[in-house]
């Protein structure tokens, strides 16, 4: 269906997508001058705020996708062969095009022919896509900021805490990957139903940071939760 495209952004989204675009048809990279000459696909990696504006300027007749997560389909107007496909994907300046490798993807659109684009999108950029409905977007985005921007808030909270007990941070990286690579199973004290333990983990926390032990606490509430232990 596509023959040529146009990716309006240089970010990290915008810059791989276009790598990526390009091994497979003519791509062309665009900013502020919004020139996408001859595309037939025009991809919006531009921040959320800022999709609506970059939408109305842009000529109606290439089909249109924005790449966020949660951004819902009508920022897209007043374009009406439109998508939006999300890489779950986090990205790099320093990196390239194979980041997208093996990556999932949520698409939307309002016709069969809108999902179908999404796909052909997604088969070029090699991820693997999932259609999600508009409504739901940011629910779904929500989930990915807990996989991943959360999950680099709770290191840099680990890493705090190993630097006041006087441990080094680094020593942080194997167990996380470790625990990745073991499906997310569920260890630590709360497993074995040592509630001491955590008793002895929030008094150290609130004498080093007290701002800290709402966080902790709130997180073993959740764990305890999904494990069906109560305290005892």
């Amino acid at each position: 269906m596509f023959t040529a495209a146009c990716v309006v952004g240089a970010g990290r989204v915008g810059k791989a997508l276009a790598a990526r675009l390009g091994e497979r048809m003519p791509t062309r990279s665009t900013i502020r001058e919004l020139e996408i000459g001859d595309a037939d696909l025009v991809v919006l990696c531009v921040p959320d705020r800022s999709i609506a504006e970059v939408a109305r300027r842009l000529p109606p007749g290439p089909w249109i996708a924005h790449t966020s997560g949660a951004g819902r389909l009508a920022e897209l107007d007043p374009h009406t062969r439109r998508f939006s496909l999300h890489p779950l994907q986090t990205f790099t300046l320093s990196r390239g095009p194979e980041q997208v490798d093996g990556a999932w993807a949520a698409i939307s659109g309002e016709s069969p022919e809108a999902v179908a684009a999404a796909r052909e999108l997604a088969e070029l950029l090699g991820v693997r896509p999932f259609e999600i409905r508009d409504e739901d977007r940011p629910l779904y985005h929500a989930a990915a900021s807990f996989a991943s921007a959360f999950l680099v808030t709770l290191h840099d909270v680990a890493a705090g805490l190993m630097t006041a007990a006087g441990a080094p941070p680094e020593a942080l990286d194997p167990l996380i990957v470790r625990t990745v690579e073991n499906g997310f199973q569920h260890t630590g004290p709360l497993v074995r139903d040592d509630w001491e333990t955590v008793r002895r983990h929030g008094e150290e926390i609130a004498a080093r940071d007290p701002d800290l032990l709402p966080l902790y606490t709130n997180l073993v509430e959740a764990e305890a939760e999904l494990l069906g232990t109560e305290p005892r």
